[in-house]
Formats: structure tokens, sequence, C-alpha cells
């Protein structure tokens, strides 16, 4: 029985969806092929290739420096100035409290300036000034916090006080540097004092060829550091965990003040690319493992005297703490800088591992990449906040633990994909050193992972996860025999329409008027 043309063609268009609709299936299914749009690897540059006037990298864990260029020389550190004031405001200041924006925080801003957007008068919490002036980099933040320093220690630490502040000073000492009395400090030498604090503290922790003359780095010839000093800078900083969440954040979001009265009126991101892509550090240029397993965080500086550079804090495989400052990129590869900072933080990571090759903390980069979220929004159970941090069983929440002793199925000598905790062999208590497993989070509704978690969690679903292969199979041939009995049933429908339209015809006896 022959099919014609129009049946022929429905026929194939039906066949044509039904294939189709067949591979969209098998598309979503858990096994389903898919397109690969990951990022691709990216080849940083050699050391040599690395176009800057300096860079070190401090293992601090080890206290030496361990890969560096010209780590001594005089630099002009521009906005990484901030890594001090910031540092400063967090110990002498209360993130809670509130500052006031006076006039002279907004005069000693140029008009070329990266700012915060505050305004006269405007009353700004301390927190907020801090990611003002470290992610955007606003130096009209970094002044405000600077003066609120000295308020705080003329009211804290006076001048005819016993009491004196972190580094060990009063706020005599100021007068005594400035030569001027405590009245003229509060009236109009607050910035001055605030410099003479930061070179304190850069004394005090080993920098020995930095000289501060403002909080923000606003280009000065008397005002210097070294790449080396750079990286103690910052060393000394990320010893306050509200510096790292703060140079750990991708984006920001301000929060209302007098002046500006809704949430959200301003949303800044952090000018430190490296931060969203650190896989870019995790292979050398020849494609070797460096072994980086978090990087926390940076700050860059840029002036046209200055050139550009990061300051970066990173954690190596072996639980190693780096500092890695990168100085001086000339104004014609500032495109360069976020390779250039990469290879640096790779080349630095590699030489740390090389001298400890010990795994203290496992996973890569990716692992460890942290977020922004509210304190009451972040993730139930993140087993490395901050990397290298030990392990505990007492980490996870009380609440974990009622869950997994309410479930009569839980042996809580065995752990299983819900994250029990397995007791190790000759530990005389099982609260004592017992590694964790991390539960699988609840996907978010609506999201293609809570969609896949729903098809996973049927019996079909199960028997396909595990079964690939006789699943893939079984699909095929069931979308074959669907497609030929769709043949079969036209075909056969087909030949009756053809049968009933012949038994029913008139038979032609040459005069065409009969058939009408």
């Amino acid at each position: 029985m022959k099919l014609d043309h129009k049946t022929g063609t429905g026929l194939l268009r039906s066949a044509a969806s039904l294939i189709l609709s067949g591979i969209l299936t098998i598309s979503v299914l858990p096994f389903g092929a898919r397109a690969d749009i990951s990022q691709p690897d990216i080849t940083i540059p050699t050391l040599a290739e690395v176009n800057c006037s300096s860079y070190c990298v401090y293992d601090k864990t080890a206290d030496e420096i361990i890969l560096s260029k010209n780590p001594h020389d005089r630099i002009y550190p521009a906005s990484m100035t901030k890594i001090m004031t910031a540092q400063l405001g967090l110990d002498y200041l209360d993130i809670d409290d509130y500052l006031t924006v006076s006039q002279n925080a907004l005069d000693n801003v140029t008009t070329d300036s990266t700012l915060m957007y505050v305004t006269l008068d405007e009353e700004v919490k301390v927190s907020e000034l801090i990611y003002g002036m470290m992610l955007p980099s606003g130096n009209d933040a970094a002044n405000v916090v600077a003066e609120g320093v000295i308020d705080a220690i003329y009211e804290d630490y006076p001048a005819d006080g016993d009491e004196v502040g972190p580094d060990g000073i009063n706020a005599s000492y100021f007068e005594e540097v400035l030569g001027v009395s405590g009245e003229e400090i509060l009236e109009s030498y607050k910035l001055s004092a605030f410099a003479e604090l930061m070179n304190l503290r850069a004394s005090n922790i080993g920098c020995t060829a930095t000289h501060f003359v403002n909080a923000n780095g606003l280009h000065s010839d008397d005002h210097y550091t070294t790449a080396s000093d750079l990286a103690l800078i910052m060393s000394e900083a990320c010893k306050n965990p509200d510096f790292n969440t703060v140079i750990n954040s991708p984006t920001h979001i301000f929060e209302a003040t007098n002046a500006h009265t809704e949430d959200g009126w301003s949303v800044v991101r952090n000018t430190n690319s490296l931060l969203t892509d650190p896989w870019l550090a995790s292979k050398t240029a020849e494609g070797e493992d460096t072994h980086l397993t978090a990087y926390i965080g940076g700050k860059t500086g840029t002036t046209s005297a200055a050139g550009t550079g990061v300051t970066s804090y990173c954690v190596n495989e072996n639980g190693h703490e780096l500092f890695v400052s990168v100085c001086g990129i000339p104004s014609e590869n500032y495109s360069n800088r976020d390779m250039y900072v990469a290879s640096v933080v790779a080349y630095g990571n590699l030489q740390c591992w090389e001298n400890d090759p010990v795994t203290v903390i496992p996973g890569n980069v990716g692992d460890y990449q942290r977020f922004n979220w509210p304190v009451d929004e972040r993730p139930q159970y993140d087993p490395l906040l901050v990397p290298g941090d030990e392990l505990t069983a007492d980490y996870m929440p009380e609440e974990f633990y009622e869950i997994q002793e309410d479930d009569e199925e839980t042996d809580a000598s065995t752990v299983g994909e819900e994250g029990v905790v397995e007791e190790e062999e000759g530990s005389e208590d099982g609260d004592d050193s017992v590694p964790v497993s991390t539960p699988t989070p609840t996907p978010v509704p609506g999201t293609k992972e809570y969609y896949k978690s729903k098809v996973l969690n049927t019996t079909i679903g199960q028997f396909v996860n595990q079964n690939r292969v006789i699943s893939f199979v079984v699909l095929f041939l069931v979308l074959l025999i669907l497609i030929c009995t769709i043949v079969l049933i036209a075909r056969v429908t087909s030949g009756s329409r053809k049968r009933k339209k012949k038994k029913g015809a008139r038979p032609f006896n040459g005069n065409i008027d009969s058939l009408i």
C-alpha cells in the first residue's frame, strides 16, 4: 500500500516533532548532554612578563618574603593607603556608631577623586564608611573616618589622662608632634593628626620605609611606602574579621541616612576584579597547579604618578597566609592589571606550596568563594567562612545535631549524604576533632536546581540517575515504537479511506452529463 504525498509529509512532520521532543526531554534529564558554556581556561603571564615597578609575596605563616621584585624600593601607594585608614578606623571606632560628614572632609578631595558621595552634615554609620572607602575607594569616606578616629582618641584617651589607645599613645602625642594645642587640632588639624597616627602604626608593625601625609592616597611626593611594607600593613589589617568581610564583598548596598532617605541609595562594586575571578591564579602560565585555596580580597590603588596596583590576601592549600603586593603598573598596561596580579599571586602560591607541600585546607578557590549576605540570610552550613579556621564537630549549629538525633534511621557512626558526623578511630570523645560533612543545601524554589531535585527525588528520577545508559536505550526504544505505531495507524487509515472512496464511485459510461 502506497502513501500519498500529503499523508507522507504529515507523517514526516509528526516523526520530526517526536524526535525533537525526545531530544529536548533528554536534554533536561540529569544524564542529558549539555553545551559547555563555562569560562574557558585563560593563560596568565609569566613573572618575566609582568610589567610593574615592584612586587612582594609575604608568607605571614613562615614570616618571610618568598617571592619579590624590588620589594624595598619606594613606590606611591595611591588608594592602597586606605588599607591603613580602614584598620585604624576599625581599631578606634565602633562599627555601629555614626559619624557626621564635615566640610573639611569634603574639601580635602580633588575633583577627579573616586567618591562614596556623602554630603555635608550627613550622619553615616562607621561600617558603611569602611565599605565606602574600600569598595568604590571613596576619598571622602576615608577623610570622614580619619576625623572620627581623632575625635574618638580625644574623647577616649584625653591628653591629661592615663589611658592609652591601641598604639600606646593618648591625645597628647599629636600636640607634641604637631606643636599645636588640642583645641587647634580638633578645629583645623584632624587629618594631619591622623596622618601622624598612620605613621606611628606603620612603625609599630615593622614598616621601615613608609611615610603618610593623608588618609586617602592622593598623590604627594612625601606620601610613599614599599611593596614589602604594604604587605605588612595588609597582614595587620587582616587580623580584623570585619576588615576581611569588607574586602571579600563583591558589592555593597548602602542603607538610608538622614541625607539619603531610602535604603539602596547607592550600590557599589569592589574595584578588585580578581575577587570574582580568583581562578585566574589557580594555574601558572605553564599550567601547573598553584595550590591557591582561597582568595580573600584586596585593595586597588591608581594615580597617574603611582601607576596602578593591588595588595591582596590569600590562603594556600598548606594553610599559609600570603600577602601579595603588586605596585607601579604603568598606564599603558592598566588593562593588564588583573592578569599581572593573578600571575604574582599564582607563582607566589606555587612557591609557598613547594616550601611546605602538605594539605591542610582541601579544595580550590571555587569552594571558598564567599558572598556578602546579610547576617540572617547567610548559608546555614559553611564549613570554612574564613579559610584556616579549625573545623571541629561543634562548628555546626545545635539545631543540626537535634535533627540528626530525631532521625531514627540515622547511624551516628557513619557519614551519609545528609552530613552526619563520623567518629574517628582512636578518638576518646566523639566531640573532639571530629570532621563534619556539610549537608546539601535545599535548592531555592523556582531555580533549575530546585526542579532537578524534584525529578531526582521521584522513583523514576532515581532510577534514571543511577541507570543512565539503560534509561537512554529505553527512551530511544519508546520513541521508535511510538513512531512506528503512528506510521502504521496512518497507513491503515489511509487505506481504509481509499477503499471507501472506490466502493461508492459510479462507473463512467462515456457521457459526461451522467456524472453531473
